[in-house]
């Protein structure tokens, strides 16, 4: 069914719609007692939505005692979405499904410094492939979210000088799209898009919570009453260029000392190389004669091996970014931290370095049951949360376009 026939929506059934959404297929009796309506108007509003082709029934739920309640879902004859999950080093696009079931993906290195016009031709040949792999064309897409690593104005879907990528200042990702998909196109921060796909897998039952990503950058998505917020311009959560040295290296963004500068992947490396060439490790010289180059992973290698320069390397910069974490903490007092991106995997150490610090730093208050741990949802973050971007997003729009056709 394609996104032209859909009825528009009238907000109760919008309500419905994000609840089936967020509760990963619930009993018409479920959602009543959720809403706080009563079965009679619940029933009544599920069945007109599975009449317009909005819901469907998948299945009996598991015995309660009774009656096998249906399981209620979004309709897979609405169209399919599609996510991308871009980074500094690599992209991930996915299709997914109504329900966020991911159907088809696929991941590949990428240098985002190359500029928009190679990255979105790339991107753009991989939606095809995946789409004409599921046997689909671009009318059956029904919404795009899309991921980047840098600031976004979140009203025009525009990177705003980004610092790893400035190639991309203003650039028009929605208009580089229009010419082959009819679907509308979101464009969020990456780390936003991470928190938005584990609010999803938590159903909505954390409401105060961060997500930090450390990969080549540093970011946070900040989950609030549950809802991402994005701040007054969409620049919130920009941890990565919080100071932790004033006298420390020069950043991308023009500052001494950002936490990215000194902890994120770069940095891990660059203090990997240095300890190699001042003859500190002798497995980190021997990695760097291999390749002439080290990555996070190498530092990572030789910190499980027990080298002590690695150690040292992964320890502090573990430490460093819960330095900056610890004011965070101290001012959002979030319940829970998720920790994901590249460099997680460079080991237990890292984390371990990392918690210990906020820990240490913040007030007694803040970390009295704050909990931090390894995003669980991991690399599928990013791509599920595109996926719920868009999807929420063309349910909010249908109730929009019913406003507008009621008040013309």
């Amino acid at each position: 069914m394609s996104r032209a026939r859909l009825a528009p929506l009238v907000a109760n059934e919008l309500g419905v719609l994000e609840a089936v959404m967020w509760s990963h297929g619930p009993s018409r009796d479920a959602l009543a007692a959720q809403l706080g309506f009563s079965r009679t108007r619940a029933n009544a509003l599920v069945a007109g939505l599975i009449d317009e082709g909005w819901l469907d029934e998948v299945g009996p739920q598991a015995s309660s005692g009774g009656r096998r309640a249906e399981t209620l879902q979004l309709h897979r004859g609405l169209g399919v979405l599609l996510g991308v999950d871009l980074g500094a080093t690599g992209v991930e696009v996915a299709v997914l499904a109504p329900d966020l079931q991911v159907l088809a993906r696929h991941a590949q290195p990428v240098d985002v410094r190359e500029g928009p016009g190679v990255v979105f031709t790339l991107i753009r040949t991989v939606m095809r492939r995946l789409l004409t792999q599921l046997k689909l064309k671009a009318r059956d897409v029904l919404g795009i979210g899309i991921g980047v690593p840098g600031p976004v104005d979140f009203a025009s879907g525009q990177l705003v000088e980004p610092p790893l990528m400035p190639l991309w200042d203003r650039y028009s990702i929605r208009d580089d799209l229009r010419a082959e998909y009819e679907a509308p196109v979101w464009v969020d921060n990456d780390v936003n898009l991470m928190a938005l796909g584990e609010l999803w897998r938590l159903r909505r039952t954390l409401s105060n919570f961060l997500v930090i990503k450390i990969g080549t950058g540093i970011g946070c998505g900040i989950v609030c009453h549950g809802e991402v917020y994005r701040g007054a311009n969409g620049s919130a959560g920009d941890v990565g260029h919080i100071c932790v040295d004033p006298a420390g290296p020069r950043c991308r963004c023009g500052n001494l000392g950002c936490v990215e500068a000194m902890a994120a992947g770069p940095a891990i490396a660059r203090m990997g190389v240095e300890a190699a060439q001042a003859g500190q490790s002798e497995w980190l010289a021997n990695a760097l004669s291999e390749r002439s180059e080290l990555r996070p992973e190498d530092i990572g290698n030789a910190s499980r091996h027990g080298d002590a320069a690695a150690n040292a390397i992964v320890q502090r910069s573990g430490a460093l970014v819960g330095q900056m974490l610890a004011s965070v903490v101290n001012f959002f007092n979030p319940s829970h931290v998720f920790i994901g991106g590249g460099v997680t995997g460079i080991g237990p150490l890292f984390l371990a370095s990392l918690r210990q610090s906020v820990y240490q730093r913040s007030l007694a208050l803040s970390t009295r049951h704050l909990e931090i741990g390894l995003s669980p949802l991991g690399a599928d973050a990013g791509v599920i949360g595109a996926g719920v971007l868009a999807l929420q997003e063309v349910l909010r729009q249908s109730v929009s376009s019913k406003r507008e056709r009621v008040a013309a």
